[in-house]
């Protein structure tokens, strides 16, 4: 199963220790185990979804099987991405915009064309409005640091949620600390989701940047950003989505939401770690000045001044991740394969399903909205279990379950502090998961309680 923020093969192990097995039946169990990759979902329309998977990509060995994974940093194991990698390194393991011979040439094709389709897979309006970073956080910064440092004076108003990632929070202070900007920041509803009308009353001339995310990595809520975009823009304020839970699970049409700035990060789309992308429109890029210096990103250097590649190249400096950008091309081609829309209705039967079985859990707090025709949630879970620490419970489901989620405040300590705890678990699903994954978490879930009750 996986649950939190992407898809990787082998479950993180905590250090190995010892415990006391109150439920003989544990002691001889096996791990339960999930087969990712090609394998049958659990509903009549994810048949067919898997069976054009299958005739989309190159022929995968078999993936591993693994302990059931509820975090998207313990995911599967994707062959493609494997094959992909072996391929670079054999036969074009070469830098890139540099040389005229084969391999950079080569090189630099397949790391153009993995930007083509990242473009073409958020419906950018062209391929130059999307820059490679490391990740979501570094995209961000560039932003803040980019466009912020230059576009944002005293009093100037940058409105973000309490819910928002610390990535996107702290890039904020550190150039509202140099500029003399303001944050302000929207609360929850009694439903516990970002307070939207809050927000649209919040906003003014004043404000210059509203930052938001699309799907919260905590609260699974989602939020109504083409409305969002609206508001901001009828007051001259840009807007910066965080849709790193977003895009690897949904259709996210920058065009359609005329997003001013997007980012996302491959690991969570099936892809290679290290590796994310900013999105931007040509007419902000175009007149927004590097984040960082060096090679790649110039025109023209002089001993006394230097000038500046129009975007992206502006905007990577050095030798970029190569091989875990094609990786992304990679993923990208398999999601694609699948369907974006099929992957979305499909997770949110998950999502439900994961919700209404967790409610028989005892003494469970689940947060984020209720679902319900009206409301929708993304496929996770945060909770907690009344007196049981949640990272005991993420230690227990590992250890004595083979069931790998995330533990702790999920970077998003603000958050947390709002709805009174310092940490939560969480689970999430993707489209490898069944709702027979489910139900193997949940029973691996009231074991833990169980066990850790008995000692009250």
């Amino acid at each position: 199963m996986m649950m939190t923020t992407a898809a990787e093969g082998v479950v993180v192990k905590f250090p190995s220790f010892k415990i006391t097995n109150t439920n003989p039946t544990l002691a001889n169990r096996r791990f339960s185990t999930v087969r990712f990759g090609s394998r049958r979902l659990s509903s009549s329309s994810s048949i067919s979804v898997v069976s054009s998977v299958s005739s989309s990509i190159v022929n995968e060995d078999e993936p591993k099987l693994g302990p059931v994974s509820l975090g998207h940093s313990t995911r599967p194991h994707f062959p493609i991405l494997h094959q992909v990698l072996r391929t670079i390194m054999k036969a074009y393991n070469s830098n890139v915009h540099r040389g005229i011979h084969f391999l950079s040439v080569k090189a630099t094709n397949e790391y153009e064309l993995a930007r083509k389709k990242v473009a073409t897979f958020i419906n950018a309006s062209e391929s130059s409005e999307i820059v490679f970073t490391r990740n979501a956080t570094e995209a961000i910064n560039l932003v803040a640091y980019s466009w912020g440092l230059s576009n944002l004076t005293p009093e100037d108003e940058v409105i973000l949620t309490i819910a928002e990632h610390h990535s996107a929070i702290v890039p904020w202070q550190v150039v509202a600390q140099k500029t003399g900007a303001i944050l302000k920041y929207v609360s929850l509803t009694d439903d516990e989701v970002p307070d939207t009308a809050k927000l649209r009353e919040m906003l003014s001339k004043k404000t210059k940047l509203v930052v938001i995310h699309h799907v919260s990595n905590m609260l699974a809520s989602v939020l109504p950003i083409g409305e969002i975009m609206g508001w901001a823009h009828d007051v001259g304020a840009k807007v910066l989505v965080d849709a790193c839970q977003s895009v690897p699970h949904m259709v996210v049409d920058v065009q359609s939401l005329n997003a001013d700035f997007l980012v996302a990060s491959s690991h969570k789309m099936c892809g290679p770690t290290g590796i994310g992308f900013l999105y931007g429109k040509s007419e902000l890029l175009s007149v927004m000045p590097p984040f960082l210096g060096g090679g790649e990103m110039i025109s023209d250097v002089f001993l006394d001044h230097s000038t500046y590649a129009e975007p992206p190249s502006r905007f990577e400096a050095g030798t970029p991740a190569i091989g875990e950008a094609i990786g992304l091309g990679a993923a990208i081609d398999y999601l694609s394969g699948i369907g974006m829309q099929k992957i979305h209705d499909y997770e949110v039967e998950l999502s439900n399903y994961l919700y209404e079985s967790l409610l028989s859990v005892p003494n469970i707090r689940i947060y984020g909205p209720k679902p319900s025709r009206t409301v929708g949630r993304a496929a996770l879970c945060s909770f907690n279990v009344e007196d049981i620490h949640p990272t005991d419970i993420a230690t227990f489901l590992d250890q004595q379950h083979g069931v790998a989620i995330r533990s702790g405040h999920h970077c998003a300590q603000p958050l947390h502090r709002y709805l009174g705890v310092n940490a939560s678990a969480r689970a999430s699903l993707h489209f490898y998961n069944t709702k027979e994954d489910v139900d193997d978490f949940v029973r691996a879930l009231k074991d833990t309680v169980s066990f850790f009750s008995s000692f009250k």
